[in-house]
């Protein structure tokens, strides 16, 4: 397919710091450079080899850490790290650049080959919680939830947001939030019995994210306050196609894809590099204070949403491939499948539908 800087830059500039007020005041470019498995010219398609993408870390500043080289921050994986490895630079939130890299190809390929949307809002920060009813899962763009910088698809829950988060900013403190993530168009039949429900291969993917606490998808926690005959989603007919009336189930049951909109929501801890006075101990075990002088987001979420959507398109096209391999080379049900071939192809340069 093709593919250039162009289509990965776009999504990198979605999580760099120092876009606004609510990310950390770092001042990257995030600038990435394709070097190979794209040919070269004005064709650049890829050509099946490995993808290498190298993004240079420019505005570094070593003496910041001083401080954390001998006292460990409360609640952050510094004292984890290295209590295993013998440091803890490993924990950066830097690495998740990788994540948002390879992300955009997927969510490249899904949205130009199966017509798949990969889309990912922040839904609360702190107390301020969006109800579900004021976001059309069918009908959100892309374009409503990049409107303002706390990336929050309603415009009145957005400035109480960005107020919350302020309140915390200008005191050197951090608060936490949820991003919730939809899925649209997506193929039934994807994910497998037990070990590998398409739930559980999100929620690994999502809680491997830095600073997560919490994973939950459809009706989530708030469904065991439902009843059987409340909660149920009844299956019915349209046009031919078994659909359910309501999504309580986000889209999955038993732990495969039912072809209505997936839906998930992932929580984030409050930063835990802050400016305030804590207390903490020193790696040589004497008690003592810490103050840091870290450039911190005084919210991850806004900044975590294209990291959301790089997770859950990685994963998605991952099981788009295993269920070609396993029911669509030998079918077992054909009438009940969605056709998992890509809908469209590029030949000789340009999309072409497939029958």
């Amino acid at each position: 397919m093709r593919l250039s800087e162009a289509d990965i830059q776009a999504e990198l500039d979605r999580r760099r710091p120092g876009q606004s007020r609510m990310t950390s005041t770092r001042k990257e470019t995030d600038t990435c450079k394709i070097y190979s498995g794209v040919s070269e010219g004005l064709s650049r398609l890829t050509t099946g080899t490995p993808i290498m993408i190298s993004v240079p870390n420019t505005d570094q500043k070593a003496h910041d850490y001083n401080e954390l080289s001998l006292a460990y921050r409360p609640s952050h994986a510094d004292a984890t790290y290295d209590m295993k490895y013998g440091g803890g630079g490993r924990s950066s939130a830097r690495e998740t650049i990788g994540r948002v890299a390879s992300g955009a190809i997927a969510k490249k390929l899904l949205k130009e080959f199966w017509r798949t949307e990969v889309l990912a809002y922040v839904s609360q920060a702190h107390e301020v919680v969006l109800p579900e009813h004021l976001v059309d899962q069918e009908s959100v763009t892309l374009e409503q939830i990049e409107s303002n910088i706390v990336r929050c698809p309603d415009a009145d829950y957005a400035d109480k947001m960005i107020a919350a988060i302020d309140a915390a900013r200008v005191t050197g403190d951090s608060v936490g939030g949820v991003v919730s993530c939809l899925v649209r168009n997506a193929s039934r039949g994807l994910g497998s019995p037990v070990f590998d429900k398409l739930a559980a291969l999100f929620a690994g993917a999502l809680l491997s994210i830095p600073a997560t606490m919490g994973f939950e998808f459809g009706s989530g926690f708030a469904g065991t306050r439902l009843t059987g005959s409340q909660h149920n989603d009844e299956f019915y007919l349209d046009r031919g196609r078994i659909r359910t009336r309501t999504n309580r189930s986000g889209g999955i049951q038993g732990g495969i894809s039912n072809g209505e909109i997936i839906n998930m929501r992932v929580a984030f801890k409050p930063t835990p590099t802050i400016g305030k006075k804590q207390h903490t101990v020193t790696r040589d075990k004497r008690e003592t204070e810490l103050t840091t002088h870290i450039r911190f987001d005084p919210c991850v979420a806004p900044r975590a949403v294209p990291i959301v959507e790089a997770m859950v398109a990685l994963v998605f096209v991952d099981q788009l491939m295993s269920q070609y391999a396993q029911c669509y080379l030998l079918p077992i049900n054909p009438q009940l499948q969605d056709p998992i071939q890509p809908p469209q192809t590029w030949k000789n340069g340009k999309v072409t539908q497939l029958s």
